[in-house]
Formats: structure tokens, C-alpha cells, sequence
């Protein structure tokens, strides 16, 4: 398993600073070992939807959830909303057209970083009840007011909840050369802003 990075610690940060209250109806996205199904609990969610695609991931996160009122899937449920989206979702770039497997799943998100990203903001109404919230991390690198302004264009509100500089990891390291020659940082840049993102579906509060 890809342990947690520096990402899942500043999503679950932004998570704890949200103040959401008590018994909310929570997804976890892209949850890895399920430390976002569990830091959601302690947060106050009444209940834990928990997805990834990953096998392994799959079978940590059970293993880390049980006693918890959490429900481990491969895929994400089919016509039902969430008071919280968690998200972390895939961003590194990587050359090539072709489909990520094994642990790369948690990290290859196409030639920009945004193949991923771009399917969670175009979908991210559906996902959250009204009156809910989605947080989303993700690096500078794959574009911050990308996100925002796609977030907007499908109806949500959305701001920058938290941000972090840190050293690249081993993924990004590996990467340098390319992200380089892409054009998606600068020469000898090792280094990354990452941001949480916070989208509100505003329909159903009352001013």
C-alpha cells in the first residue's frame, strides 16, 4: 500500500477546520487505506462510504474501518448524495495515453494531471446533497484555478480551504524530467504547492 503523504495529512487537516457538525452522511473518494473514512468518524460523520479501485487499498481500508459505521466499495454508489465528499484523488502527470494499474492507480492521472480531477468537478453536484461540502486535494501543478472555475461552472461555490508547500515525493521525483520538459514546472523546481479545495453546493441553506 502507498502510505499516506503529505496530501492526505492537509485534506484531513482542512477536514478537521471545517466545522460540519455531527451525524453527516460522508464519501470517501480514492480512499487508499481508508484514513479519511476514519478521520471522518472522529470528525463527526454518522456514517462512511469508502471507495477505491485498488484491491489492496480496498481490503486495508475494511481492516482499518472495522467497528466503524463505514461501508468499503470499488465503486461509487449509484443515485445517492453525501452531506461530505472526501477526495484525494490521482494528479501526478504521466506521458502516454494508457490506463494506470497496481499501485499506480493511486497517483497516474494522464498527460496533465487532470484525468481524474476533471470527472470529480463535472460530477461533484450530483455527489453532494444540498447544503453539502466537498474537499478536494490536488497539486498546484495540475492548476488550482482549473478547478475552481470548474467547480463554479457546475453550479458549486469554491475557494482554496488550505494550502502547503512541500518537497516533492518519490512519484513527483521520479517524474521531474518530465514535468519538466512538459512545461508543468520549472528547471530544477522540486517542490509543489498542494491545495485543498472546498466546494459548497449552496441550495437548501438559508441566508
Amino acid at each position: 500500500m502507498y502510505r499516506p503523504q503529505a496530501d492526505t495529512r492537509l485534506l484531513l487537516r482542512a477536514l478537521r477546520d471545517a466545522g460540519l457538525g455531527r451525524g453527516w452522511r460522508a464519501l470517501d473518494l480514492y480512499t487508499g487505506c481508508g484514513v479519511g473514512a476514519v478521520e471522518a468518524v472522529r470528525c463527526g460523520a454518522g456514517e462512511v462510504t469508502a471507495v477505491d479501485v485498488y484491491l489492496p487499498a480496498v481490503a486495508s481500508a475494511w481492516i482499518n474501518t472495522l467497528g466503524l459505521p463505514a461501508r468499503i466499495r470499488r465503486r461509487e454508489p449509484a443515485d445517492e448524495s453525501f452531506d461530505v465528499v472526501l477526495a484525494n484523488p490521482p494528479y501526478v502527470p504521466c506521458p502516454g495515453a494508457g490506463r494506470p494499474s497496481g499501485p499506480a492507480l493511486a497517483w497516474d492521472a494522464g498527460p496533465d494531471g487532470r484525468s481524474h480531477l476533471d470527472r470529480l468537478c463535472d460530477r461533484a453536484a450530483g455527489l453532494l446533497a444540498p447544503g453539502g461540502t466537498m474537499l478536494v486535494v490536488h497539486s498546484a501543478v495540475c492548476g488550482v484555478r482549473r478547478t475552481l472555475e470548474s467547480l463554479r461552472g457546475n453550479g458549486l461555490s469554491s475557494s482554496v480551504a488550505a494550502r502547503a508547500v512541500e518537497p516533492f515525493g518519490p512519484v513527483m521525483r521520479g517524474r521531474a524530467g518530465y514535468l519538466e520538459a512538459a512545461g508543468l514546472i520549472e528547471a530544477g523546481q522540486r517542490h509543489e504547492e498542494l491545495v485543498v479545495i472546498r466546494a459548497d453546493r449552496r441550495d437548501g441553506f438559508e441566508e
